[in-house]
C-alpha cells in the first residue's frame, strides 16, 4: 500500500513572493555574467529590495544564498573551462578567479583536487569507502577529503563497487578502513531509525539547478513529501518540473539527499533510483516516527 500523503509542513506552505521571481531571475544573470562575485550590497541594490529582504527572497526562491549561487556557478564554470584544452590559469581566470594562486589555495575546496587532476579526470584523488548491510539490503558509503560523495543502496556489493568505479573512474578507491566503517555505521543507524537524523559533511557535485534541487530536498522535513511540481516551485522554476525529476535520478547520495521524499502530483510513488519498494520502506519508517 503506498505511503499516505501527509499536509505539508507549515514551513512549506508559505507563499513564494511570486511578484519578486523576475527580478531575482535577472540577479542569477547578473551574477553568471559578473567577472567576480557581487556584494550582497550591490545585488540588492541591483535588485531594488533591502539587504535583508533580498537575501530572504533570493533564498527562497533559489533554494541558495546569493553567495552559494555564486560560488556553485563560477564551480561550475571553472569545471567546464578545465575540460578545455586552453592552459589551466586561462581556465582559471575566465572562470572570475581574479588569482590564479589563490584559487589553488583554494582548489581542494572548490574541486576537492588541484585543477590539473581534475583536468586529468580525478586521476589523484582519493575515495575512502566501505560497504554495508542494513534491512534494506546492500549499502556502499563513500567520501572524498570534502565529504561524502556517494551513498548506494542495492543488491549486490559488487555491482555497487563497480557503480562507484564507474563515477570516479580515475581516483584511487581506498577500502577495508575499520574508522572509515563508523561512518558506514553511521548512515545505517539512519536508515533504520530516520528520527535521529543524519549530520555528516556532504560533498555534493552537479549544476546549480540540480543543487537547488538538492537543496529544496535535504529542507523538506522527514515524514513529509513534495510532487516534483511542488519543487519546481518551491525553486521558483514551476515549469521545470521535469527537469526536476531529472535532477532527483541524477543524485547520487541516496538518503542523505532524500529524493525518496518526492512523489508524483497524485501523491503515488514514482521511480526511485534504488527501488521503488526501497522507497515505500523508507517513507513508511518516517511517517511512523512522526
Amino acid at each position: 500500500m503506498l505511503a499516505n500523503r501527509k499536509k505539508l509542513h507549515p514551513a512549506f506552505q508559505r507563499p513564494l513572493p511570486g511578484r519578486h521571481t523576475d527580478t531575482i531571475a535577472r540577479v542569477c544573470k547578473y551574477i553568471e555574467q559578473s567577472e567576480s562575485i557581487p556584494t550582497l550590497e550591490e545585488l540588492a541594490k541591483f535588485s531594488g529590495l533591502s539587504n535583508y529582504y533580498f537575501h530572504r527572497t533570493f533564498k527562497a526562491i533559489t533554494g541558495l544564498t546569493p553567495r552559494a549561487y555564486a560560488n556553485a556557478h563560477r564551480t561550475n564554470r571553472i569545471k567546464k573551462n578545465l575540460e578545455g584544452k586552453g592552459s589551466i590559469t586561462k581556465a582559471i581566470i575566465d572562470a572570475g578567479f581574479n588569482s590564479s594562486s589563490r584559487f589553488y589555495e583554494k582548489s581542494n575546496q572548490i574541486l576537492g583536487m588541484t585543477p590539473s587532476d581534475f583536468r586529468q579526470g580525478g586521476i589523484n584523488l582519493k575515495i575512502h569507502f566501505a560497504i554495508g548491510e542494513c534491512s534494506l539490503g546492500s549499502i556502499l558509503v563513500a567520501s572524498s577529503m570534502r565529504g561524502i560523495c556517494a551513498i548506494f543502496l542495492g543488491d549486490d556489493p559488487e555491482k555497487l563497487i563497480h557503480d562507484l568505479q564507474d563515477r570516479f573512474p580515475k581516483a584511487s578507491l581506498i577500502g577495508g578502513d575499520t574508522d572509515y566503517e563508523k561512518t558506514v555505521a553511521t548512515v545505517i543507524g539512519f536508515i533504520e531509525t530516520p528520527a535521529i537524523g543524519l549530520d555528516l559533511p556532504l560533498d555534493i557535485q552537479g549544476t546549480v539547478f540540480q543543487q537547488r534541487v538538492w537543496q529544496a530536498l535535504r529542507d523538506i522535513p522527514a515524514g513529509i513529501t513534495m510532487s516534483y511540481s511542488e519543487i519546481a516551485k518551491q525553486i521558483g522554476a514551476p515549469k521545470s518540473f521535469r527537469a526536476v525529476a531529472q535532477a532527483c535520478a541524477a543524485n547520487k547520495i541516496a538518503v542523505a539527499i532524500p529524493c525518496h521524499r518526492v512523489v508524483r502530483n497524485d501523491g503515488n510513488l514514482s521511480g526511485y533510483r534504488w527501488g521503488v519498494e526501497r522507497k515505500r520502506e523508507l517513507l513508511k519508517r518516517e511517517t511512523k516516527d512522526n
